[in-house]
């Protein structure tokens, strides 16, 4: 026999604080992650209009734009609550896993723009003017772009979305970028203008690593990748129920923010039709207490002893 069970909300239990609405939850941390960048890069702004700097200029700019990724992710969070439709059966949660793709091209441009502005220097060599405002703005940039991607990268790892991680990366790339044109300032004050283009090098190095970070999670969560020890628990979970004698066919896959498993439970033959169902609906609400994101369960439940229960559909398996 099978069952299809669907997700429930809980607001009791060890795991269950993010549940409530995930969704609500991404959305909230864009706009105060947007509201944040757009401070920083005010604040930036005085200060370029009061310097001149085009050095902080560019990198005001450049700030600025990068923040607007925040909006795609912002779009896609709001999808993903839509209800499912008959052309899209499982919702609209895929599209925060496309804007992920959004944001780690993204990151990828801004590690194209530092690498292409520090060679620009290298080959044509100044010193920065105004040092003590821009190493202020440079401040002001490092830390507010961290302080937004601490927070995205928390929230993004509370309820599943891998998606909002990146994007708290990409933040981390802003923040890296502002802390360069600090050192580039303290060079510039000690007569050094080769300080500016190495730091960019040296910034556009790091970014690649966190571009490859996000990117292999990006691609993991389309090709339907889920985390080894995420399985364990899992398997861990369904084996504590009571009435469950053997796990088998576990699939799991991410989509979105939302982890979809199914599986196969053996039951002891001799209970009833209803206390297996009971029992299918035990392991689902042992995983629903579990974590702190939407788990979506489809359990198929199989009586004990009986091999040749599946022997009319075992010929259609690969």
């Amino acid at each position: 026999m099978s069952h299809l069970l669907s997700h429930h909300e809980h607001d009791h239990g060890p795991g269950s604080a993010g549940v409530l609405d995930a969704g609500e939850a991404g959305i909230r941390a864009t706009k105060l992650s947007l509201l944040g960048l757009g401070v920083t890069a005010a604040l930036q702004g005085l200060v370029v209009l009061i310097s001149g700097s085009v050095a902080l200029a560019s990198d005001t700019i450049h700030n600025l734009g990068d923040a607007l990724t925040a909006i795609p992710l912002w779009i896609a969070f709001a999808l993903g609550r839509r209800q499912p439709t008959r052309s899209y059966t499982y919702g609209y949660h895929r599209a925060e896993d496309v804007a992920g793709v959004v944001i780690v091209l993204a990151i990828a441009a801004s590690a194209g723009i530092v690498v292409w502005e520090s060679v620009r220097r290298l080959a044509d060599p100044r010193l920065i003017e105004y040092i003590p405002w821009v190493i202020a703005a440079g401040i002001i940039g490092a830390a507010g772009n961290e302080l937004v991607a601490r927070y995205r990268i928390r929230v993004g790892r509370r309820i599943g979305s891998e998606a909002l991680v990146a994007d708290g990366q990409h933040a981390r790339t802003d923040a890296l970028t502002s802390l360069a044109v600090v050192v580039a300032g303290i060079g510039a004050a000690f007569g050094a203008s080769w300080v500016d283009p190495v730091a960019g090098l040296a910034v556009a190095l790091v970014i690649l690593r966190l571009l490859w970070r996000s990117a292999r999670a990006i691609v993991r969560r389309l090709l339907d990748a889920v985390e080894p020890e995420l399985v364990d628990r899992v398997e861990d979970v369904m084996a504590d129920v009571d009435g469950v004698l053997e796990i088998t066919d576990l699939r799991m896959r991410w989509q979105g923010h939302q982890l979809r498993v199914s599986a196969s439970i053996t039951v002891p033959p001799e209970i009833s039709i209803a206390a297996a169902h009971q029992t299918a609906h035990d392991v689902e609400h042992a995983l629903l207490h579990e974590f702190t994101f939407p788990v979506v369960v489809v359990i198929h439940v199989n009586p004990g002893g009986s091999d040749g229960a599946h022997s009319t559909v075992a010929h259609h398996r690969p």
